[in-house]
């Protein structure tokens, strides 16, 4: 998920020529597949291997976890519609810096999952 935001947001600068749009909504197609895999593979997770669901369900750094790849999915439809919307597009498209912005954020809010998955795993949040 995260190489892929990064290419979208290496490609995502000025003005994009119409067939840099095209591969930039392949791209974004992509990332929504890896957000859903990487959803699903963490609801195996939690539900069915490793430890019991109460080890999760009892810790806020994991609901903070969920929290941050949720916000990052509301905030990766802001992007998607506009790559959608542009895609079809005969000449060059000039991307707004709020999109821009909007990836970044997202970057950012996935660097820090990782850690907060480093800190549930050595025990830190669990209440019982």
């Amino acid at each position: 998920m995260f190489a892929m935001l990064t290419v979208q947001h290496m490609q995502l600068k000025g003005q994009v020529a119409a067939g840099g749009m095209k591969k930039i909504a392949v791209l974004d197609a992509a990332y929504g597949v890896a957000a859903l895999v990487v959803l699903l593979c963490g609801l195996g997770l939690w539900l069915w291997v490793g430890k019991p669901a109460g080890f999760y369900s009892h810790n806020w750094v994991f609901h903070t976890k969920i929290t941050l790849f949720v916000l990052v999915g509301i905030l990766s439809i802001m992007p998607t519609l506009f790559i959608l919307k542009n895609r079809k597009n005969p000449g060059p498209v000039t991307v707004p810096k709020s999109i821009v912005m909007i990836i970044r954020m997202e970057l950012l809010l996935l660097c820090i999952i990782p850690l907060l998955a480093i800190l549930m795993a050595n025990g830190v949040g669990y209440t019982r």
